[in-house]
């Protein structure tokens, strides 16, 4: 199994002086020019879940999610220097399979660049455009259960749905089974807890707080979200060959000195700040006991971490693919 990582390397700080606040990433990191063409059931606090298998995602699927959705979508590409997937399908394939699709963002974008490719997403909620590549359709289906897709696909992909399946491993080997030999799957998915490398985000952070949180909300669901590191495994367990993982860093906010991950960062804040409330009301308040107000309060001390250029705070993004043997 080969390993690459840019999670190895420190990222180097870069030099802000008297002048720039602690909160000045708000102004920094407008949101306003980040954003272009966002998307214009059940509600909750305020916010809006799926119904179909009702319990199985506990993120919102609104037009505000649906905009952090996109923000991520380009922090991938550059993340991945404008690639749609790490594996040798990055190149085209013949028929796709887009695992937990979203917003449909990344199915469309595929089908666009690989016009002879057949591109099927699917997702627990119904929140795709109607107007797609003729090479691009969608489906509602619950992943979970059996598989009735009739052909195989010489490509599946699947990008961050840590937390909303109880069994990655079953998953993996569905994947697996429906792949045509020789064909990849590729599985991306965030490693917690949020992280530096030079001390500078302490333990008992507001940001350390809520992604032990996160873990012990999902793992009370019955839906892990700190799995990622076993994936590798999962994979060659199934029958996969040639496994790769690829790990990197996304800063949390423009902290670092690297033009690539200072801009990376400035996405992520975009990301994160406008998901924080998004990502925590329903897992806390249904798993953990804690309020609406004192989620909240959680969430506003976390996004005062998530400002300061001072705190070097990132998070680890982890790839996997595997080959299908011949």
């Amino acid at each position: 199994m080969a390993t690459t990582s840019s999670e190895g390397a420190k990222l180097a700080a870069d030099d802000f002086d008297d002048s720039v606040s602690e909160t000045a990433v708000s102004n920094a990191t407008s949101q306003t020019s980040l954003r272009s063409s966002i998307l214009a059931f059940h509600e909750e606090n305020g916010r809006t879940y799926h119904t179909l298998s009702a319990g199985k995602y506990f993120f919102p699927n609104d037009a505000p999610e649906f905009e952090r959705l996109e923000l991520q979508h380009t922090l991938f590409l550059l993340t991945l220097d404008d690639a749609l997937c790490l594996c040798p399908k990055k190149d085209g394939a013949k028929s796709v399979l887009d695992i937990g699709t979203g917003t449909g963002v990344w199915a469309i974008d595929y089908a666009s660049a690989f016009p002879d490719a057949k591109v099927l997403g699917v997702d627990i909620s119904p929140v795709q455009p109607i107007f797609t590549p003729p090479n691009c359709t969608f489906e509602t289906d619950d992943v979970e259960k059996e598989w009735l897709w009739s052909q195989s696909f010489d490509f599946i992909f699947c990008r961050m749905i840590g937390g909303s399946i109880v069994d990655p491993a079953a998953l993996i080997q569905k994947a697996f089974n429906k792949l045509e030999p020789g064909g990849y799957f590729e599985m991306t998915d965030m490693i917690l807890p949020v992280a530096s490398d030079d001390g500078t985000l302490k333990p008992d952070s507001h940001l350390v707080r809520m992604s032990h949180m996160t873990v012990e909300a999902c793992k009370r669901f019955g839906r892990r979200i700190d799995l990622a590191p076993e994936y590798p495994a999962m994979f060659e367990a199934a029958g996969f060959v040639d496994v790769v993982v690829k790990k990197f860093k996304w800063p949390s906010n423009i902290w670092p000195r690297d033009k690539k991950h200072k801009e990376m960062g400035r996405w992520n804040f975009a990301n994160i700040d406008s998901g924080l409330e998004g990502l925590t009301l329903a897992l806390f308040t249904h798993a953990l006991g804690l309020s609406k107000e004192e989620t909240e309060a959680l969430c506003a001390g976390a996004r005062k971490e998530i400002n300061n250029v001072r705190i070097h705070a990132y998070w680890t993004v982890s790839v996997v693919y595997g080959r299908k043997p011949e």
